[in-house]
């Protein structure tokens, strides 16, 4: 789970990921360090990225929501607050809270998710998206050479500066990797 310090950092991803969770939590709090570890074994089930905000050191964040009390899981749908999950959860009610936040943007209903990050200069990138429409699969191509604030976000999410990188119903895809779009989009 990575760490949130500034709201800068928080707004950025927010524009970057339609469904995001931010677990707000005090750090050497029994209750808060209760939730963390409980957030981190079940991470792996959650569909949107997860992210964590110590609030000792990041005061103006939750402030900045309305949060009052630590641990305050925080989900986020196009970048608005969805769910205010409070307290620490035994891992299958979490995992329960988690998947019933998910369930609302199915992609049995609506198709799969998926964001492109390119640039126009990119050969990759125009096969990625080349691909994408000819699958007939919808997606929001974001070009990162003419959004600084993107471009900074991206690489502070995934740790990569090339591209293409996309997001496949919250998962990321490096490069133009054909077998893990098409394992993604369950073609």
């Amino acid at each position: 789970m990575k760490s949130i310090t500034k709201q800068i950092e928080l707004n950025a991803l927010l524009q970057l990921n339609p469904r995001l969770a931010v677990l707000f939590y005090k750090e050497g709090s029994t209750n808060s360090d209760c939730a963390f570890r409980t957030l981190s074994s079940v991470a792996k089930l959650q569909e949107a990225p997860l992210f964590a905000v110590n609030v000792a050191e990041a005061e103006a964040l939750h402030k900045a929501l309305g949060i009052t009390t630590a641990p305050t899981l925080v989900m986020f749908s196009n970048g608005k607050v969805e769910h205010l999950i409070k307290g620490c959860h035994q891992p299958e009610v979490l995992e329960q809270l988690l998947k019933k936040s998910s369930d609302s943007s199915s992609t049995e209903t609506r198709g799969p998710r998926v964001t492109v990050y390119s640039t126009p200069s990119c050969p990759h990138c125009t096969s990625l998206k080349n691909y994408l429409k000819q699958l007939q699969v919808p997606f929001r191509d974001i070009n990162i050479a003419s959004d600084t604030q993107k471009a900074k976000a991206l690489v502070q999410q995934t740790g990569q500066q090339g591209v293409p990188q996309a997001q496949i119903n919250g998962q990321w895809v490096l490069g133009f990797d054909k077998t893990k779009i098409d394992q993604l989009l369950k073609k």
